[in-house]
Order: structure tokens, then C-alpha cells, then sequence
């Protein structure tokens, strides 16, 4: 089965598609001109969506950049962090529980040593 398919302009039928190989283009056509200026880019204005911060509804750009610096934030993409591995503090047991104890009462020190003999 052979695909169809016809372009229309303000002139009528411009080109006829079979296949799609062309088959019919209008004699007197010819490509519109362009610019040498740069075309605009458009940015269509974001989607409804609900903050985590206050639940507020967000509807624009202009509030989602007055929601963010309001509340100190930042907008994170696809940039790279630069993260580094979180070093674990080196610490000395008997130093700690040395510093512990030093910092409890006698009753305090008591209450502990008789809760640990019983668990032996």
C-alpha cells in the first residue's frame, strides 16, 4: 500500500508525496527568503507547579525566581558538584570514655557500672 500525502499553501496544492518521493512540485515556487538576522528564541513561561517550601502555587518564572531568592535558595540542574568524601574524625575510644566519665558524678558512674555488671 503506497502513502499519500499533499502540501497546501495559499496558493493551493504545493508539493504531492508518494512513497515518499516527491511527485508534484508547483512550477512557480520558490523558497521563502530569510534574514541574515538571528532568529529569537522564545521561551514559553513554565508550568503551574506547588513549592515544597510554603505550598504556594507557582505559575511563572518571575515567582519561581522571587520564591527562590526569598527564601535563600538555589536552583539546581545538571552542573557538576564537587563533592568530597566525608573524612571520619579519627577518634581515640579510651580518650572519649576517659572524658565521659570525668564529666559524670559519682552517682552518675555508679548507676553505670552497676547497669553494666548486671548485663554480664
Amino acid at each position: 500500500m503506497s502513502k499519500y500525502r499533499v502540501i497546501w499553501d495559499r496558493e493551493g496544492v504545493l508539493a504531492k508525496f508518494e512513497n515518499e518521493e516527491i511527485t508534484f512540485l508547483r512550477e512557480n515556487y520558490s523558497a521563502p527568503e530569510r534574514s541574515d538576522l538571528p532568529t529569537p528564541m522564545i521561551l514559553r513561561d513554565i508550568e503551574p507547579y506547588q513549592n515544597m517550601i510554603d505550598g504556594k502555587m507557582i505559575s511563572s518564572r518571575s515567582e519561581h525566581r522571587e520564591l527562590l531568592n526569598r527564601h535563600n535558595c538555589i536552583e539546581i540542574g545538571n552542573e557538576k558538584m564537587d563533592s568530597k568524601p566525608m573524612v571520619q574524625p579519627t577518634v581515640d575510644r579510651r580518650k572519649v570514655l576517659h572524658q565521659q566519665l570525668s564529666d559524670m558524678s559519682d552517682r552518675q558512674a555508679n548507676k553505670l557500672i552497676k547497669k553494666a555488671i548486671k548485663g554480664l
